[in-house]
């Protein structure tokens, strides 16, 4: 079984495949939706090096439609979260490993290079940024910072997004949207923010954070209030504590 000493050394190594100019960028399904040369490099190191050490588990990834989750262990990869941001020199991109179990998440790292932040996670083991534990905070809702995002990608549900944003704040805070998914997730870990909300996200968006939260003390499920689908695009909803998110999810569920 492989360490997660082991596992953020894999994840450092490939984020030297990010740090470079000369990445050449490709339209998946117009602008919104782009891989660069860098989103491949990384998830091919990636693949091989978690396969030398795990050689009967499969892969999750976002990149080349790899989906062989049909193992008792799948890594689940976005070799970078936030790729928009990536290719317009925006701190907010991330390497994102999350190694599944059955329907449980055993490991996840979320590594912003530009910023020197590594967040990880083991199943029972708690939360750590660059070593040291973290843990959510305890404001509570009216003094709540809400990460979000329209989705971009299917912007027909923007209307129902506004919807839920704007009533959320009115009663919260603030609101950011820094355009990834996985650090945003790793910021409410640590304390940055205590709510969130997505419409549709992919498994590989948000499983590596998703144990990052559960383990620093928050709670993340899937927009409709049930357990994350580790395979599957859903709704995302998460927070700081149970009050909160039950908040967030009844305001959620006005509009969906």
């Amino acid at each position: 079984m492989i360490t997660i000493e082991q596992l953020t050394f894999i994840v450092r190594e490939a984020s030297k495949l990010m740090v470079t100019d000369g990445f050449e960028i490709d339209q998946k399904d117009g602008f919104e939706n782009i891989v660069t040369s860098s989103d491949v490099a990384v998830q091919n190191y990636l693949c091989k090096s978690l396969s030398v050490l795990m050689p009967d588990s499969g892969f999750l990834c976002e990149e080349k439609d790899i989906n062989d989750s049909c193992h008792e262990y799948t890594w689940i990869i976005d070799p970078i979260d936030g790729t928009a941001n990536y290719s317009r020199g925006i701190d907010q991109c991330a390497i994102c490993v999350g190694l599944k179990h059955g329907e449980e998440m055993l490991m996840g790292v979320v590594f912003l290079p530009r910023t020197n932040e590594l967040f990880h996670a083991e199943k029972g083991k708690g939360a750590f940024l660059n070593g040291k534990r973290i843990h959510v905070s305890d404001r509570g809702f009216s003094n709540a910072v809400l990460c979000t995002a329209l989705p971009v990608y299917h912007k027909e549900y923007a209307e129902v997004c506004s919807k839920i944003i704007v009533e959320t704040f009115g009663k919260c805070n603030d609101i950011r949207r820094f355009g990834a998914c996985a650090p945003e997730l790793c910021y409410l870990a640590m304390g940055r923010c205590e709510l969130y909300f997505e419409y549709l996200l992919s498994p590989w968006d948000y499983a590596a954070a998703s144990l990052i939260v559960t383990e620093a003390g928050g709670v993340i499920t899937s927009s409709d209030g049930s357990p994350l689908r580790l395979t599957e695009p859903t709704g995302v909803v998460a927070a700081n504590n149970v009050s909160n998110y039950n908040q967030m999810l009844d305001i959620v569920a006005l509009y969906t």
